[in-house]
């Protein structure tokens, strides 16, 4: 490697002036600065294959996103982040508030639907418990009926067992049909008049 700076050599101390002003010479009389100015990479220079050109290697480009064009600090991709987690959380909330308005109208017309059903079969209910208080009716008439019924009848067979044994008691040689009519004639009126 070639060095830029000239090969000085330090042999005979007669080089250096003497003192002037009683201050060596690399003191220098100017204000420091506050901030040191930045240190730039000194790279020695090298030949090529040819040895007839001089080149420096590129510098060396660091790897942060700060030497990017327009860089996008920490802060604001996490801002971003968080600003869409928040635009999806609330489309989430919206298509939940949705399904569950819809599921709600939906068992609101249901409850609806079943109520006027439900009514329905109340009116049916009620009709048939009517036609059943009918009937109940119906039959216990009816029964009543049957008895009388059933009475007369009794009474129709006592009359005619009489008949027979007044018959048997009391034969008549000449005419019997006309003495039964003339002495059972008012048993027969009253018989008629139970039946009807």
């Amino acid at each position: 490697m070639l060095s830029t700076s000239p090969a000085v050599l330090f042999s005979d101390s007669s080089q250096f002036p003497p003192f002037a002003g009683g201050f060596p010479p690399w003191v220098s009389h100017e204000p420091p600065f506050l901030f040191h100015p930045p240190l730039q990479d000194q790279e020695p220079v090298s030949s090529n294959n040819s040895g007839s050109e001089t080149s420096k290697p590129p510098p060396a480009i660091p790897n942060s996103s700060s030497d990017e064009p327009n860089p996008k600090p920490l802060g604001s991709i996490i801002d971003e982040r968080k600003r869409r987690r928040m635009i999806s959380n609330r489309e989430s909330a919206r298509r939940s508030r949705m399904r569950k308005q819809k599921h709600l109208e939906n068992l609101r017309t249901q409850l609806n639907r079943l109520r006027t059903v439900n009514g329905e079969l109340t009116n049916r209910v009620r009709w048939v418990v009517h036609q059943d208080q009918l009937v109940r009716r119906q039959n216990e008439h009816l029964r009543s009926e049957a008895v009388v019924l059933r009475q007369r009848l009794w009474d129709i067979r006592q009359v005619l067992l009489v008949r027979q044994l007044h018959q048997q008691l009391n034969p008549s040689p000449a005419w019997p049909c006309n003495n039964f009519t003339s002495t059972n004639e008012g048993q027969l009126i009253t018989h008629q008049s139970l039946i009807t």
